[in-house]
């Protein structure tokens, strides 16, 4: 037996699954009820310990060829592992790679009543153990650290397009999911992929066509650095922002960003598209939000979330940037927002032929 401990005193006594060891998270959870896989592997989760709001999860086994990372998270909750997965990709067992990656979790508890508190009290932190303490301040007291240092490359990568390159784009890692690149690279990007601590001299010494900002973990404001880069950076290239690039781009611009009260994890967002009034479902993996007011007379807010009404998107037409809160590439999907690629594309092109 082991414990979910939560941040306001709450306790879920479950079995044990994973590494055996206590961890420490930020416990959010998705609502998810396929692509458990890319969850597991998304870099934004570092520093948290996820819970499926979806009753059984590992019905697939384990297959790499779905992972979107190396696998981040601090901790991994369901209400039940499947013991029996049935997949012809399947390699193995979902619990034997948490165990292998120093992963620690939880089966057998109610995770429906965690998503409820989550959802009244908000994000709280959470410590996973084998006894319960009598000290809730350490738990309360966590934060995760350098969360983009930590899931970013280390290194210059350079990534081929598929058949013939039409364009290169210059990649800001700051904690990117691998479907991203292959989603530039079948439309003909050529991609080289920067680590997190690149400087924008480095990046606009290369001459790329347009510039990427990744997906990433942790709060925006941790980020200095990169803040001020993207700030050197923008108005030189066409800039695409997914995810954290987004909250970023808006603080390289004076703008601010809140945290929100449980986040939007799952691929079953609703959006807003403000140009035409159509609806997108996304997929969504953030626990901050740009404020969108913040930036009157700087950049038009282009998406809004439809339960909440959180900036989804903002565009800086005189700076020839568009940023997305949501994940246009998706994977397993929805889809419906892939349509955004092609704008960057389009930027670029535009920006050829000026």
């Amino acid at each position: 037996m082991a414990y979910l401990v939560l941040g306001n005193g709450r306790i879920f006594e479950g079995l044990r699954i994973g590494a055996p060891c206590d961890r420490l998270g930020e416990l959010v959870f998705t609502t998810g009820m396929t692509g458990y896989l890319e969850t597991l592997t998304d870099p934004s989760f570092y520093g948290q310990i996820v819970t499926h709001s979806f009753p059984m999860i590992g019905n697939a086994g384990l297959i790499p060829e779905d992972f979107e990372g190396e696998g981040s998270l601090f901790g991994y909750v369901v209400r039940e592992l499947c013991p029996h997965p049935s997949n012809f990709r399947s390699h193995g067992l979902l619990n034997v790679w948490l165990k292998a990656r120093g992963i620690p979790g939880l089966c057998g508890v109610d995770t429906r009543e965690i998503v409820r508190i989550t959802r009244e009290e908000g994000v709280m932190n959470a410590l996973i153990c084998d006894a319960v303490p009598e000290d809730l301040g350490p738990i309360r007291a966590f934060r995760a650290e350098k969360a983009v240092e930590s899931v970013s490359r280390r290194e210059k990568t350079v990534l081929p397009a598929e058949k013939k390159e039409k364009w290169r784009v210059a990649l800001m890692d700051y904690g990117v999911k691998r479907n991203i690149v292959r989603s530039l690279q079948m439309r003909g990007c050529a991609v080289t992929a920067w680590p997190s601590a690149a400087t924008a001299e480095q990046v606009l010494r290369d001459d790329p066509d347009g510039i990427v900002l990744s997906n990433g973990p942790g709060d925006p404001k941790d980020n200095p650095g990169c803040i001020e880069e993207i700030r050197a950076m923008l108005g030189k290239k066409p800039i695409l922002g997914i995810c954290l690039g987004h909250q970023l781009t808006a603080l390289a611009l004076g703008g601010d960003t809140v945290r929100l009260k449980y986040g939007h994890r799952g691929g079953n967002q609703p959006v807003r598209d403000l140009k035409n009034g159509r609806m997108r479902i996304t997929s969504q993996n953030h626990g901050y939000a740009v404020v969108s007011e913040s930036l009157a007379g700087i950049g038009r807010e282009t998406f809004v979330n439809a339960n909440d009404l959180s900036c989804e998107g903002m565009e800086y037409p005189d700076l020839g940037c568009i940023t997305v809160q949501f994940h246009p590439e998706a994977c397993p999907g929805p889809q419906d927002t892939a349509f955004i690629f092609d704008r960057f594309i389009a930027m670029m092109e535009e920006k050829k032929h000026a």
